[in-house]
């Protein structure tokens, strides 16, 4: 157990890690003077000052910072970050969560590279006594590419999108013959069927076939997974502003190492127990992007919002909003994200204790 926990805790500092080299990368591509980089947090064990850069190793592996000229306060110094036009800044914002997705899409790659093939979303077959083949209905052959409006990335969307559905009355899209043919408020009852291996299982009865995988296949694959993280994060953020899901419903740190804890020991070999947290890890990575840019105080979607509606300001009043109330925002954003922090952690241990 030891050793998955100190995996899990290494995965989130080797993203945040990522993440800080995306803002360094960028910061010094527009000329941005970025006084320190460090890897972890603490103490220094090492530093090395190089050009106007100290760059520092520190005692704990949970992150690291790119502190910028300019970032926190205004700068006379030109190569400030403040002193930076507008498209300087937005790369500078972005960069980040655009590093952390590439790691998740190069993580899903490594993962998926060893693959000889993948299930696609194309009906092979139906278990006898399936009522869902007809003329009318579905068929062999057919490609199911949305299911209530959601697309179909990866065949695991499958039975996600069918239940996340209470009605059992569906909308789907197939591709047949080159055509899409859409099936409104299509009927489907979970049955008690018997598989090809004859055993009993409960489903719609549909069978799904494979699909030897050439090269393009996993750089598609790849990306539709990463897409596919992406609208994962959607569905989540929408479930908690309509009500269907709650606060105790979400994962913290907590929840989120003790989740790579157990797929880490529930898997057969120390291979399956690496790709398995490689897997959260990319899932993990992904969702650090996106989160990044929501619009909210002390994220750097908050940081782009604000670099928008100054802009957009100095347009039509010729005014700024100053930059310490601006700062002022972001450090109560920063409060109330450690504050859910918190309330996120208590509530992770308490499941854990249940």
């Amino acid at each position: 157990m030891i050793v998955y926990i100190i995996a899990a805790l290494l995965v989130f500092g080797v993203l945040i890690a990522v993440h800080e080299l995306g803002h360094f990368l960028a910061a010094k591509a527009c000329g941005v003077r970025v006084n320190e980089f460090a890897i972890g947090m603490g103490p220094a064990l090492w530093k090395k000052q190089k050009g106007e850069t100290l760059y520092s190793l520190r005692a704990f592996p949970v992150g690291g910072f790119c502190a910028m000229e300019g970032e926190e306060e205004e700068s006379d110094d030109p190569a400030a970050l403040s002193n930076q036009g507008f498209w300087q800044k937005l790369i500078i914002f972005a960069a980040g969560a655009a590093m952390n997705f590439v790691a998740g899409l190069v993580i899903i790659f490594c993962l998926y590279a060893p693959a000889q093939g993948f299930y696609q979303p194309v009906i092979s077959g139906f278990a006898e006594g399936c009522p869902l083949e007809s003329a009318g209905g579905l068929q062999t052959g057919d490609r199911i590419v949305a299911i209530d409006g959601e697309r179909v990335y990866v065949y695991s969307d499958i039975n996600l999108l069918f239940s996340l559905n209470k009605t059992g009355v569906f909308d789907l899209t197939v591709e047949r013959d080159g055509q899409k043919v859409q099936l409104k408020d299509f009927a489907m009852e979970r049955q008690t069927y018997t598989d090809q291996s004859g055993n009993e299982y409960s489903g719609y009865g549909i069978y799904f076939g494979a699909k030897v995988a050439t090269f393009s296949d996993k750089l598609a694959y790849t990306w539709n997974n990463a897409v596919d993280f992406v609208r994962m994060v959607r569905l989540s953020l929408q479930m908690l502003l309509s009500g269907q899901a709650g606060l105790r419903d979400l994962s913290g740190p907590v929840g989120i190492v003790s989740t790579m804890v157990q797929v880490g020991e529930q898997a057969e070999t120390t291979r399956a127990a690496v790709e398995n947290i490689a897997y959260i890890a990319a899932l993990i990575a992904v969702n650090l992007a996106v989160m990044n840019l929501l619009p909210l105080p002390a994220l750097d979607g908050g940081r782009i919002f604000f670099l928008i509606v100054n802009a957009a300001a100095m347009l039509l009043v010729k005014k700024q909003i100053p930059a310490k109330y601006e700062n002022y925002i972001h450090f109560a954003g920063l409060i109330l994200l450690l504050a859910l922090m918190v309330v996120l952690v208590f509530s992770d241990v308490g499941k854990l204790i249940k």
